[in-house]
């Protein structure tokens, strides 16, 4: 088993162009299934859950490949309409497909997905949509059968949720008539999905704004695609860097996208600048905690994917912080692990406290889940002497070898 052996107590100094975005590209692969030519995605993460949605793709007769960053999809022979079990549980988002293979093929089995454990979470917003445009949806012994042909209607989501957002639009975009989904999820990777289906010919307008409009049209064709940058490894890098102190530049970075976190992350006491596609990040003392409560929303609030890594920045700061969390259950595994390394944080229910300690100390830790993961070797870079993290198969999920980006920047990490 994997892990990565950090030594803290170096500043963090240079540059680092942003990665692909984890959270767009699955998406878009997904909806590859819907386009009748070739699709070229550029800046394609090369992460574990990329992978895990290739294997999907080729799955169902499409054929998938990499050169680099550089995602060659041919979506012309989609022959297999089931996913297997053993594929759906390698990523949580995996249930993305079922509005894709459905709405390319009129059939479509799947399972409960896997990933992250981070408690439940019901796809039964996604049933009740894919139902309500004309899917015929029944479950059996775990698997979810579904078939039809989807028709315009006008759904209200109880919640913005990303996933059924998504896959009520993949649905959508071949539906006969017009579909609106009110109360959408408005995150930027909806935009970049939205962006994506737009240039293979689809007709969404909206994104970005609670309420989404889709056309439904015969058919899309192919396109080259440049996936958006990862604004939560921003968030990560900007945060180790805040958190060991040093100076930071982001480049190929999604500054708009980013302004929830960083207008919390100034407040620190970081000094930030932005121009074009550049952040920079400078700290320079010790951070201060965070007076007001940060509470995770959903886009255009702070993001919870982002919660993580800045409680480990915040738990060597003067003062204390309080999170609520708000999207997730069990979004706190990580506190165990950040107490080890010395940190006082007192967590119950959507709340957190964390009361900043003069320094963290290394200690042999263990990621369960990704996000929670990067927040141990957040911790880490900043405490002293040496910290051994195990479970870091959950961190390339979403990560591009961190530990080579984190020694671009100066720091003492491997993967051993």
């Amino acid at each position: 088993m994997q892990k990565f052996i950090i030594t803290g107590g170096r500043k963090l100094r240079g540059e680092l162009a942003l990665q692909g975005s984890k959270n767009s590209a699955p998406p878009i692969m997904a909806a590859s299934l819907l386009c009748g030519e070739e699709v070229v995605l550029k800046s394609c993460p090369r992460l574990t859950d990329v992978y895990a949605a290739s294997r999907i793709l080729n799955c169902t007769g499409c054929k998938c490949s990499f050169s680099g960053s550089t995602a060659v999809i041919d979506p012309r022979d989609v022959s297999r309409t089931d996913i297997p079990e053993t594929l759906m549980h390698e990523m949580r988002s995996s249930i993305i497909f079922m509005g894709a293979v459905l709405g390319r093929t009129g059939k479509c089995t799947v399972s409960i997905p896997g990933g992250c454990e981070l408690g439940p979470r019901p796809i039964d917003m996604h049933l009740a949509a894919l139902r309500k445009m004309g899917a015929d949806i029944r479950e059996e012994q775990g698997r979810i059968i579904c078939s039809g042909k989807a028709h315009g209607t006008k759904i209200s989501l109880t919640f913005p949720s990303v996933g059924a957002t998504e896959n009520i639009i993949l649905f959508a975009v071949n539906a006969d008539g017009e579909t609106v989904i009110n109360n959408a999820a408005r995150e930027p990777e909806i935009c970049d999905l939205c962006e994506f289906l737009r240039k293979c010919g689809a007709d969404i307008k909206g994104d970005g704004g609670s309420s989404i409009i889709i056309n439904g049209v015969p058919k899309l064709h192919g396109c080259e695609y440049n996936i958006m940058p990862d604004r939560i490894a921003g968030a990560t890098y900007l945060s180790m860097t805040a958190a060991a102190g040093g100076e930071i530049i982001l480049t190929n970075s999604c500054i708009t996208e980013m302004e929830p976190f960083l207008s919390v992350l100034e407040q620190t006491g970081c000094s930030i600048m932005t121009c074009g596609d550049r952040i920079y990040l400078r700290s320079g003392s010790r951070l201060k905690a965070i007076k007001e409560r940060i509470r995770t929303m959903p886009h255009p609030g702070f993001p919870t994917d982002a919660q993580a890594v800045l409680m480990a920045a915040l738990s060597a700061a003067d003062g204390t912080s309080i999170f609520e969390e708000n999207i997730f259950d069990c979004r706190y595994r990580h506190v165990d692990a950040l107490v080890k390394m010395g940190a006082d944080i007192q967590a119950v229910g959507k709340i957190a406290v964390v009361k900043g300690v003069k320094r963290l100390h290394g200690a042999d830790v263990v990621a369960t889940d990704l996000r929670g993961g990067a927040a141990m070797a957040a911790a880490a870079l900043a405490a002293e002497g040496t910290s051994s993290v195990s479970g870091i198969h959950h961190i390339d999920r979403g990560y591009e070898k961190m530990e080579d980006a984190v020694r671009l920047l100066g720091g003492d990490m491997r993967r051993s």
